[in-house]
């Protein structure tokens, strides 16, 4: 705490070069790259798509090798990341700690020439939703890690850090009331304490969008960053936007606990374009050129005013994600699940808008939709339309999405071509009893897209492997409904 009033001179000059370091090692803007999609691009091919558009970062939810290896030699920073459930193991066994550090990190590193910086050990493992089945592990895992890193000769190169939801941090009114949960205040405390020791930097991810999500009466443009009207005044810190205030009630609560100049990095930032009222191509667009438009210019917040460490949320849509927290969790994508952008943003690279993917091949122009002749009063309709759904991605129906005008007729047919392009347009996936038919007419409408599905044998169902999977589902289907 001495560092911060900069009591003596020696003080402030190892936090003058502390910032510096810091600083430099903030470049690019980075993102976040999930793989929760029935039909990944290829790694190669998303590896060209982040270096064309200049992300200089990017974080990982596992440690894929067939990503790891796409990514040697790109010059790209890398965040790999332990999932949840290998917590338990990796927090009870300090050979499997060290197991995976030599898998997949020491191979990529020492040889393969895979930049990595950072290991991150968990995924939002504090969230209220999963009733503490992580508080137990994440530390001593955290902690195994750690000494892996160090075993291993990497602890100075390779950081540690637990990517955590802003639900660990809370606050009464303003920032500077902002403390941790109180239910898991001391495990955050020797989180941090172990963190600080080890150089490693406290990450967070920010979502202003489900602010708005979560509270109906919550102001639309203080979730954006164009200078809400009713700012809030702390001590004289003014907040015009959600997430300044929601970042700085983390510095508070680090600063109130003796961690006032912990490193801070934005593990997840963004915003959904489909799947709510409040998730389209416009408010997505306006979130994240307002937050880049302050990242480039390295505009910070009231409590941290200089350059920020942040991961966009996320690269491409993933079309299986778990729907529990909402429709909008497979639409998180600045690109399309086939690498096409969005919409127009500036990220600060070579060009002035995102650059798709290249060499992408599709399937054929035909889409499985209901006949013309089909009575929607069958009895065999709503078995039909929740099967297909239950096995593809219907969640732009919602009410306010992008496909929430569609009538019945166009609801049906929708969640028919959703199951038909998931299932690379064979022939048995458009065969819903007496209902369905393959068309070459697209049948898309305004903002109502009805997808191609994109040509690619990475996905794991993919092949010989998915046409006897959906055979088995098909029967299954045909068995229940005919009782």
């Amino acid at each position: 705490m001495e560092l911060m009033g900069c009591g003596r001179f020696r003080g402030c000059l190892v936090l003058v070069l502390c910032t510096v370091l810091l600083v430099g090692l903030v470049s690019g803007i980075g993102v976040n790259w999930g793989t929760q999609l029935t039909h990944p691009l290829p790694s190669t091919t998303m590896v060209k798509m982040l270096k064309d558009n200049g992300i200089q970062k990017v974080k990982l939810f596992d440690a894929d090798p067939d990503i790891l290896n796409a990514l040697k030699k790109s010059g790209i920073q890398v965040m790999v990341g332990i999932p949840n459930e290998m917590l338990y193991t990796l927090a009870n066994s300090m050979q499997a700690a060290e197991r995976w550090v030599s898998k997949n990190v020491s191979a990529y590193v020492s040889s393969g020439g895979v930049d990595i910086r950072y290991v991150a050990v968990g995924n939002e493992p504090f969230l209220s939703t999963y009733n503490g089945s992580f508080e137990a592990t994440t530390l001593p895992a955290l902690q195994n890690i750690q000494a892996a890193l160090v075993k291993a000769s990497l602890g100075n190169q390779v950081k540690v850090t637990v990517p955590l939801n802003a639900d660990v941090y809370q606050s009464a009114q303003v920032p500077s009331d902002g403390d941790f949960r109180q239910d898991i205040h001391e495990l955050m405390v020797q989180i941090v304490k172990f963190l600080s020791q080890n150089n490693a930097p406290f990450t967070v991810n920010i979502y202003p969008f489900i602010s708005l999500y979560a509270d109906p009466n919550f102001p639309v443009d203080y979730a954006f960053f164009n200078g809400f009207q009713s700012p809030i005044n702390d001590n004289g810190r003014i907040y015009d936007n959600v997430f300044d205030a929601n970042h700085d009630t983390l510095v508070w609560a680090l600063q109130k606990n003796g961690f006032g100049n912990m490193p801070i990095v934005v593990g997840e930032v963004g915003w959904p374009t489909d799947g709510d009222r409040n998730a389209n191509l416009q408010y997505a667009q306006r979130f994240n050129q307002g937050f880049m438009s302050r990242y480039m210019a390295g505009k910070g917040t009231p409590m941290r005013p200089g350059p920020m460490d942040a991961y966009l949320f996320s690269l491409l849509d993933e079309d299986i994600k778990s729907i529990q927290p909402g429709n909008f969790e497979r639409h998180w994508g600045l690109f399309y699940y086939d690498g096409q952008p969005k919409y127009q943003l500036n990220i600060g690279s070579r060009t002035n808008g995102l650059v798709g993917a290249n060499g992408i091949a599709y399937l054929a122009k035909k889409w499985c939709i209901l006949k013309t002749s089909a009575n929607l009063n069958d009895e065999q309709v709503a078995p039909s339309v929740s099967f297909a759904c239950q096995n593809a991605d219907c969640t732009s129906l919602g009410y306010q999405s992008s496909c929430g005008n569609l009538d019945a007729r166009g609801n049906i047919s929708f969640a028919f071509n959703s199951y038909y392009q998931v299932n690379d347009q064979i022939d048995s996936a458009c065969k819903f009893p007496g209902l369905s038919v393959v068309t070459d007419k697209d049948p898309s409408t305004g903002d109502c897209k009805f997808k191609i599905m994109i040509q690619t044998d990475s996905a794991g169902l993919h092949g010989n492997g998915r046409i006897w999977h959906l055979r088995i589902l098909v029967l299954a289907f045909l068995f229940f409904t005919l009782l």
